[in-house]
């Protein structure tokens, strides 16, 4: 369940449906990536880090990342967040949890006593050699998306 990829490890792979139903495949994809996991469209938590994001987009592409958001809402979920919010990120729509699953993202998970199964807030920096370069579990989304941007310009000076 918690079998969390390491830094330095192949990263794994995915070919799954963004937000238009498009297939989004890892091995198609030739520069950094900022694959990140939250819990739901439109909650507060993953809309002020999907905004947050969307904010430095333009610096994240300028250092040469690609931004892709993964939950299990659906594809007409993600696009209503999206026109709502006016984001510019690719969102991956994963209802099966088979992406989450495969990076360790879907976990045991606890809120007022009562324990579930659910996504984990977590990001994972990913090479253009499709290497994992650095994680960060049980995000806190204030400031995470200057983290993120910050650690990967870190790599590719």
């Amino acid at each position: 369940m918690n079998n969390i990829p390491q830094i330095g490890q192949p990263a794994p792979d995915f070919s799954t449906p963004d937000q238009n139903n498009n297939l989004i495949n890892l091995a198609d994809i030739n520069e950094w990536i900022i694959l990140y996991f939250y819990p739901k469209d439109n909650s507060p938590g993953c809309t002020t880090e999907a905004q947050d994001f969307t904010k430095l987009s333009l610096e994240f592409t300028t250092a040469g990342a690609k931004i892709i958001g993964v939950s299990p809402d659906s594809a007409v979920s993600h696009c209503k967040f999206i026109d709502q919010h006016n984001l510019s990120i690719t969102l991956l729509t994963d209802p099966e949890h088979k992406l989450i699953e495969a990076y360790g993202a879907w976990r045991l998970k606890k809120f007022m006593g009562k324990e579930y199964m659910g996504v984990n807030r977590s990001t994972f920096l990913i090479s253009p050699d499709k290497i994992i370069a650095y994680i960060w579990t049980n995000v806190k989304t204030k400031g995470h998306a200057e983290t993120v941007l910050n650690k990967m310009q870190e790599f590719v000076v």
